[in-house]
């Protein structure tokens, strides 16, 4: 048993200059793809909402073009200004509204839904927001799209009377506009107007840290790079498959596994699998080895078409532990591609170990501690250093990690740390 903190990696923004925060590299750097030809140097938002939120909102953002000054506190660190955000300043781009990409959903049709019975006025409210969502995204005028959310409708823990799924806004908006092909961004008036309460149980967080939060959103979502990971020339190109579970609407069964597939500076696509089947021995969803061999081999198709080569090394992590079938079937699909090393890493909670510093402090984010051969946790969550606090309102629990690497000669039971 021995321990360890990892040094906080560094992030790359533009110019290749490196920084351990997001927003004082940005600030300081600019973002990673600054100059560029695919930075957006202009994001062409449209703003769906009620009247009387879309000149608000838009007088806010407006704001956010200019300084906004830090939180006055103790730790600026953690609580740093935002620097304005315009085509010389912080991500470097221009928000930019057209009045006819600005459209209001009407107050009788709000008026209508948010009258109706749980689940009901979630429903409502959502297919009033399509129409309007519809009329913007037809001609591909905008980069991305801002939701103002209804102010009286309220989704918390409704009732429901189908599958038990508690219907929810913000999700239900955003499946049902995935055919649009623009992304959403959706906002609630806390987020501008510092008179709205926020929701329940929830405190504000302070003008700063929201226009942070909502311009580096919208910069992603426009296609922008803010930040990326560092990676040395020497390590062995890598792509990341986190593979998950879903029940699919109106059933109880987890019977479909999805590949979330990155390579190491973030970029990531999604590929759908195989049925899933639950255990009789863990009650944990498992594929088969035939769909595990499968669900690799497609994850590395598309890599390859997007990055026009296959990784060096392949590291495979789900939530629940590696069946004798599914190390058969990953490692199948490895040897077929010729992959110099493969390394299936089960996340478990935090392997019924917490760990403890002197004084009132939780762990430092990046502590890592062996339990064994294969069983490891780490803090991905913790005090940091540079913040000179802890930036988190309840204690924080390690991320457990089981590896075994399967394939390119290394010694069963080697991890990894990325």
């Amino acid at each position: 048993m021995w321990a360890e903190v990892l040094d906080e990696p560094e992030l790359e923004f533009g110019g290749a200059q490196r920084h351990v925060d997001p927003r004082f590299g940005i600030a300081t750097f600019g973002p990673a793809d600054l100059g560029l030809q695919d930075a957006p140097t202009t994001i062409r938002l449209g703003l769906v909402g009620a009247r009387d939120q879309l000149d608000d909102l838009r007088r806010w953002m407006d704001r956010c073009r200019k300084p906004i000054a830090a939180k006055d506190e103790k730790y600026p660190h953690l609580f740093p200004g935002f620097p304005g955000c315009d085509s010389d300043v912080g991500l470097f781009t221009t928000c930019t509204f057209a009045d006819r990409n600005c459209r209001e959903v009407p107050d009788r049709v709000l008026s209508r839904a948010a009258n109706l019975p749980g689940e009901l006025a979630v429903n409502a409210m959502v297919d009033a927001y399509m129409d309007e969502l519809e009329a913007i995204a037809e001609d591909n005028r905008v980069d991305v799209i801002i939701i103002a959310r209804p102010d009286d409708l309220v989704d918390v823990n409704l009732p429901s009377s189908t599958n038990g799924i508690t219907p929810n806004f913000h999700d239900l908006l955003k499946a049902r506009a995935l055919r649009l092909g623009k992304p959403l961004q959706i906002m609630r008036r806390s987020t501008w107007d510092e008179t709205a309460p926020p929701p329940p149980n929830r405190s504000r967080q302070d003008e700063a840290t929201r226009a942070w939060n909502v311009h580096v959103a919208l910069y992603y979502k426009a296609g922008g790079v803010p930040w990326r990971l560092q990676r040395a020339s020497t390590d062995l190109s890598t792509c990341y498959v986190g593979i998950s579970f879903y029940r699919s609407g109106g059933t109880d069964t987890l019977d479909t596994a999805v590949a979330h597939i990155f390579n190491e500076l973030g970029d990531g696509v999604i590929v759908r699998g195989g049925t899933a089947h639950v255990s009789k021995d863990d009650r944990q969803p498992h594929l088969i080895g035939t769909d595990a061999r499968q669900l690799l081999l497609d994850a590395l198709t598309v890599y390859k078409r997007e990055h026009r080569t296959l990784p060096a090394r392949v590291v495979v992590h789900k939530s629940s532990r590696f069946t004798l079938d599914e190390t058969d079937g990953f490692n199948a699909a490895a040897d077929e591609r010729d992959l110099h090393a493969l390394d299936l890493i089960w996340l478990t909670n935090s392997e019924n170990a917490l760990l403890f510093r002197p004084g009132d402090a939780p762990p430092l984010r990046g502590t890592f501690m062996s339990l064994g051969t294969h069983e490891h946790l780490i803090y991905t969550r913790g005090s940091v250093d540079f913040y000179s606090t802890y930036p988190g309102m309840h204690v924080p629990r390690p991320l457990g990690l089981r590896g075994r690497v399967q394939a390119g000669g290394v010694r069963e039971g080697h991890l990894a740390i990325y």
